[in-house]
């Protein structure tokens, strides 16, 4: 979470590097007027766009991948200024981005209706269409690749699209904004900048036909809220609490560092970070050693600013308070910027926030599990179903854990990881709809039923 600087007059959003904690620049947001004037000229070039031939507009796709790619050390550099990110990982996250965009230029033109079988005298037929103006709203914790999906869907199905990129990452969003925009025809794809307030007129519009929101569950509820009442289609991934289960016939070694990888990458600020542990308790001395070793080991790195490392160690304190242990970290450290140390917590239940909230920091809260199937119950006691993961060499536990945990994805044995083209529906507080995959295509779409019967004729 960047500085925030909301002037009166100017409404000027300042970045600052949560490494250093020096000074990245500064944005201007969208007023009013940016905001009317964007959404009209998303208007005036969606019908010229959706009669434009899926074949080109899929041409045009793999053509912003081409050129992403050759901003790609650009981007990472900017993503890790803004937000700590490490470069490397940055750049895999613009080529992901890149690869999205290559995926949906050739899905785009293949994505079909269907024929259906009514009257031999008559066609009958089910057409996908274009839903219209589609508002994105995309995060900071990877910015390109999340951006490009819901981008590349959107416009390779006939809609345009009007982009606010995170206020935390708006260095990154404008110039991703106008790479693609650069490749599309004028007014297919905008950028405005801004914070929640911009956001939030967005999502109050009546002319706007999609709201896509990747983020926080507050404001994944608000714009539900919104699309209700302005009819819009809601399309939401929001925050997640994702648990992993540690069964006893596992090497408890090999378990902490799939527990490390999942709590403590891109400092824990991933939407389907491990956010709690569930470990039996035949394994749990060890894999608590282990864990703690791997966390001790893991260069000190940045979160997005202070004000979320303060959010992340309030967390942190209550558990410490309300009687958990702490086995490493948990100590802001001196010095510039918002570094945050890997942290192990044990003693932990499901009443504390560090276990009922989503944490998005570099934090391992664990409880200590007698049986399988209690740590099952209470992975799946949460209100979020964003993703949970399992880790057993039991085909009868993976089998009854992906049955029964209520999530839109459900991983065993590697935290990370998957076929390319997985499309789940978050449960719960942690959305609905598809973000990824084909069926993103379906989202971006309504169908229209078309019957053509034959005249009576004289």
């Amino acid at each position: 979470m960047p500085t925030t600087t909301a002037d009166v007059q100017t409404d000027v959003i300042e970045i600052r590097d949560p490494a250093s904690g020096d000074r990245v620049g500064s944005v201007a947001m969208a007023g009013q007027d940016e905001i009317d004037a964007a959404l009209a000229y998303a208007h005036r070039a969606q019908p010229g766009w959706a009669r434009t031939p899926a074949a080109e507009r899929g041409v045009l796709l793999h053509t912003a991948a081409e050129r992403l790619r050759a901003h790609a050390d650009e981007l990472a550099s900017l993503n890790e200024s803004e937000t700590g990110r490490p470069r490397d990982e940055a750049r895999e996250g613009v080529l992901a981005g890149a690869g999205t965009l290559d995926q949906y230029a050739e899905l785009g033109p293949v994505h079909r209706g269907r024929s259906l079988l009514g009257d031999f005298a008559a066609t009958d037929l089910m057409v996908p269409e274009p839903r219209g103006v589609v508002v994105a709203l995309t995060p900071w914790n990877d910015p390109v690749a999340v951006a490009c999906g819901l981008l590349g869907a959107a416009a390779v199905t006939g809609n345009t699209v009007v982009h606010k990129p995170s206020e935390r990452a708006p260095h990154t969003g404008a110039l991703l904004g106008d790479v693609l925009a650069g490749v599309y025809p004028a007014g297919v794809v905008q950028t405005l900048q801004g914070d929640g307030r911009v956001g939030a007129l967005l999502a109050v519009r009546d002319d706007v036909d999609v709201l896509a929101h990747v983020g926080g569950s507050a404001t994944g509820r608000s714009i539900a809220a919104s699309a209700a009442a302005t009819g819009a289609k809601a399309l939401l991934e929001n925050g997640g609490n994702d648990p992993l289960v540690v069964d006893a016939d596992v090497d408890p070694e090999w378990a902490a560092g799939q527990a490390a990888l999942g709590a403590f990458a891109n400092s824990g600020q991933i939407c389907v970070a491990v956010e709690r542990i569930y470990v039996h308790q035949a394994v749990a001395e060890r894999f608590l050693a282990a864990l703690t070793e791997q966390a001790r080991s893991r260069r000190l790195a940045p979160l997005a600013d202070v004000r979320h490392r303060a959010h992340v160690h309030s967390h942190v304190e209550n558990a410490v308070q309300r009687g958990a242990r702490l086995l490493t970290g948990g100590e802001i450290p001196a010095g510039p910027g918002a570094h945050y140390p890997a942290t192990v917590l044990t003693g932990c239940w499901g009443e504390l926030r560090v276990m009922r909230e989503e944490t998005f920091g570099p934090v391992a809260p664990v409880q200590v599990v007698d049986t399988f199937e209690e740590g099952l119950a209470e992975a799946g006691s949460d209100s979020h179903g964003l993703a949970a993961t399992v880790l057993t060499a039991s085909m009868a536990h993976a089998q009854h854990a992906w049955r029964e945990l209520p999530a839109g994805t459900v991983k065993v044995n590697a935290v990370f990881g998957g076929a390319p083209g997985g499309a789940a529906q978050p449960r719960r507080r942690s959305g609905n709809g598809y973000g990824y995959g084909p069926e993103l295509l379906d989202e971006m779409t309504q169908t229209k039923v078309v019957h053509l019967g034959l005249p009576e004729t004289a």
